[in-house]
C-alpha cells in the first residue's frame, strides 16, 4: 500500500487541523463540519494530481484551447455518519463523481465490525475513493472494503482519512491489497486502552452532528 502524507509541509491544512482539535473551537459543530469539508477539498486536490488525464479541445468564445481533463470516472464512497462532511469536501472538487454510502459499527465488546447499510453505484473499472475522517484500529475500513469489493473490481482504490494512527496504517497494510493508496492528512501518536486516537480530537461524528444515544 502506498501512503501519502499531505501535511508534512506547512500549509493552511495545518491551520484547519489545529482548529479541529481545539476543545474550544470544536464546540461549534458547524465550524467543525466546515473544517472537515475544507480538509476534504485539499485532499481531493492533492489526490487529483495522481489521476489519469486526457487532452481535449475546448471551444471558447474566441477560439479553441487544448487542455487536460480527468480521463476516468470517480466514485466517492463515505462511511456514515462521520464521513459525510469529508464527502462534501471531495464532492466540491469531483463534481462529476458518482456517490456511495455505507454504514459500519462495532459489535459491543469485540473488535468485529457490522456493515449494515450500503448504497453505492457500480465502480467496476473506476477510481474508488473510500472516505472516513478517523483511522484508529483500521477494522472498520477493512470491513467496509471487504463488503464493497465482492463482485466488482475498481481500476484504482484510494482511502482518504484526516487523522491516522500507526496501528491503523499497519492493519490496512496487512489486510488490503498492495495496490491501494492511503491518503493521510496527519498522523497521530497512537491508541489508548479504549482504542481512541491520541491525541486525536474526540468523536468526529458526535462533534459534527451531535451526540448519539
Amino acid at each position: 500500500m502506498t501512503v501519502h502524507y499531505i501535511s508534512e509541509q506547512n500549509s493552511i491544512l495545518n491551520h484547519f487541523l489545529a482548529q479541529l482539535r481545539d476543545v474550544n473551537v470544536q464546540k461549534d459543530s458547524m465550524r467543525f463540519r466546515k473544517n472537515i469539508e475544507r480538509i476534504g477539498e485539499i485532499m481531493a486536490y492533492e489526490l487529483s494530481k495522481t489521476l489519469p488525464y486526457s487532452e481535449v479541445n475546448v471551444q471558447t468564445p474566441l477560439g479553441i484551447k487544448n487542455t487536460a481533463v480527468i480521463e476516468d470516472n470517480v466514485v466517492l464512497c463515505s462511511i456514515l455518519r462521520a464521513g459525510l462532511a469529508l464527502h462534501t469536501g471531495f464532492m466540491n472538487f469531483f463534481d462529476d463523481a458518482e456517490n456511495g454510502f455505507v454504514s459500519a459499527s462495532r459489535i459491543h465488546g469485540s473488535m468485529d465490525i457490522k456493515v449494515e447499510y450500503q448504497a453505492a453505484p457500480s465502480f467496476e473499472g473506476k477510481h474508488l475513493l473510500l472516505l472516513d475522517p478517523m483511522l484508529a484500529t483500521g477494522h472498520s475500513l477493512v470491513a467496509v472494503f471487504n463488503k464493497l469489493i465482492t463482485e466488482e473490481t475498481p481500476k484504482e482504490i484510494h482511502i482518504c482519512v484526516v487523522i491516522a494512527t500507526p496501528q491503523g496504517i499497519s492493519f490496512l497494510e496487512k489486510n488490503l491489497p498492495d495496490h491501494c493508496h492511503l491518503w493521510v492528512a496527519t498522523l497521530d501518536e497512537g491508541l489508548n486502552e479504549d482504542n481512541y486516537i491520541v491525541p486525536g480530537l474526540g468523536d468526529a461524528g458526535d462533534l459534527a452532528y451531535g451526540e448519539k444515544l
